[in-house]
């Protein structure tokens, strides 16, 4: 079995995960691959459209983990991997795939990487993303709205009625499982400080 080592960035909505992963990406450079676990919510291709919206993409149960487990599994065994490619503005995965190779690191973010045990004895360092709930709801609006194909009044109603309930239901008891807990956002020593750590782990 190939030895990869395996990252986890976590924390709510637009904490600064993304943000995070790809500048680790930019100092470890082709030594790290990128994981999303947004790669892989549930294909909603066989609801009707009007359904697919009222599903709480902010519960745990919206994700394929057996799909998540294979790709990790796939990687473990030093083999490259097909990640899937999910569109936020159906709700349905595309046809096609994208390759991840084989690296001594991977580094995945995601809003519940440290939610089962499992995947928790995977992760050699995890990071736990702390940010104020307004910075989270401006930036997601921020996002959605401009890479998404969301309208912000939309965004906006469901980050009240779904990501905050759901963030302080599942997202922030996994602040007692990582390995180190920042705030968001990192000034610049404290962002080397903490990839110095991850790339020492």
């Amino acid at each position: 079995m190939s030895h990869v080592r395996f990252i986890a960035l976590i924390g709510g909505s637009g904490s600064g995960k993304s943000w995070l992963a790809a500048k680790m990406r930019q100092t470890f450079g082709h030594d790290a691959g990128l994981l999303s676990l947004d790669d892989f919510y549930q294909d909603l291709w066989q609801l009707p459209a009007d359904a697919r919206d009222q599903v709480n993409f902010d519960d745990p149960a919206a994700i394929d983990w057996n799909a998540l487990r294979e790709v990790l599994e796939c990687l473990e065994r030093g083999e490259p991997a097909r990640i899937p490619v999910y569109d936020f503005a159906t709700h349905t995965r595309r046809a096609v795939t994208r390759p991840l190779a084989h690296t001594r690191l991977v580094v995945l973010d995601g809003l519940w990487l440290l939610h089962h045990d499992w995947l928790r004895e995977k992760f050699a360092f995890s990071v736990f993303i702390d940010c104020p709930m307004e910075e989270r709801l401006r930036r997601r609006v921020e996002r959605d709205v401009r890479a998404r194909g969301r309208s912000e009044d939309s965004v906006i109603r469901q980050f009240v009625n779904h990501v905050q309930p759901m963030h302080e239901l599942f997202v922030e008891p996994q602040r007692q499982w990582a390995t180190r807990c920042v705030i968001s956002p990192l000034a610049e020593n404290e962002q080397s400080e903490l990839i110095a750590a991850c790339a020492e782990s």
